[in-house]
Formats: structure tokens, C-alpha cells, sequence
């Protein structure tokens, strides 16, 4: 599997859990996630890391840890702007945005900035 292959499951794996971050996926997020990366050059494998999950029924949390991870070790990238505007359209679809959508949509905007300032500093420190 490649570097961005495992990039795309992740996207798919975030898309899953911001769904179930309150607790049950509805229909409307299932509409949105297929309406924003229809044309997607990944789509298939954003919606078959998806549609592993939820056949899964894994836990929001545990899915975010892992895909949080595949993208620390991607590194920097400009796709990450995708999947926090996907997150927040996912986690609007249905009911609007919950206090468990919002915590992780911010997480994972922190959570990124944090390891590559670490990642950054790291290097720096070797110099």
C-alpha cells in the first residue's frame, strides 16, 4: 500500500469518525460524505475505509487515534484542509454539529499542528 493510499484510508477513517462521534451514523451523513468526494480521484478507497469501519461498528475514538496517526506519519500535507472541511460538512449533515463533532474536528487540527511543531523542533535540535 502506498504513502497516499494510507493517507485516503485515514481521510475514510476520519470521515467514519466524525460520523459516529455522536454515536450512530444517519443516512444524511452517509449523503454528504458521498455527495463531497463523488468525483474524489480516491474516492474508493476514502469510502471503502469508511464502509470498513462502520461494518466494524469500531469506536469513534479508536478510529481517530489510528487515522490521526497514518497522517503523523504522512507528514504535512495540503489535503488536510480536505478532511477538516469534509468533517465539518459530515458533522452539519445531520442535526448540525454536536460537542463531540466540534472537540474532534478541533483535535484534529491541533493534534497535527502539534506533532509537526515536535517533528519540526526534533530536526532542529539534530542541527
Amino acid at each position: 500500500m502506498s504513502d497516499k493510499d494510507r493517507l485516503y484510508d485515514a481521510f475514510g477513517e476520519i470521515a467514519y469518525a466524525i460520523a459516529k462521534a455522536d454515536g450512530l451514523i444517519d443516512q444524511e451523513e452517509i449523503n454528504k460524505l458521498t455527495e463531497i468526494i463523488d468525483n474524489h480521484p480516491w474516492a474508493s478507497n476514502i469510502k471503502w475505509s469508511f464502509n470498513y469501519e462502520w461494518l466494524r461498528d469500531e469506536d469513534a475514538e479508536v478510529i481517530y487515534k489510528k487515522a490521526i496517526t497514518r497522517c503523523y506519519d504522512h507528514g504535512p500535507s495540503p489535503e488536510y484542509k480536505q478532511f477538516i472541511d469534509l468533517m465539518n460538512e459530515i458533522a452539519k449533515a445531520s442535526h448540525g454539529v454536536d460537542e463531540k463533532e466540534s472537540a474532534m474536528i478541533e483535535s484534529f487540527s491541533k493534534d497535527l499542528i502539534n506533532q509537526f511543531m515536535k517533528d519540526y523542533e526534533a530536526i532542529h535540535k539534530r542541527d
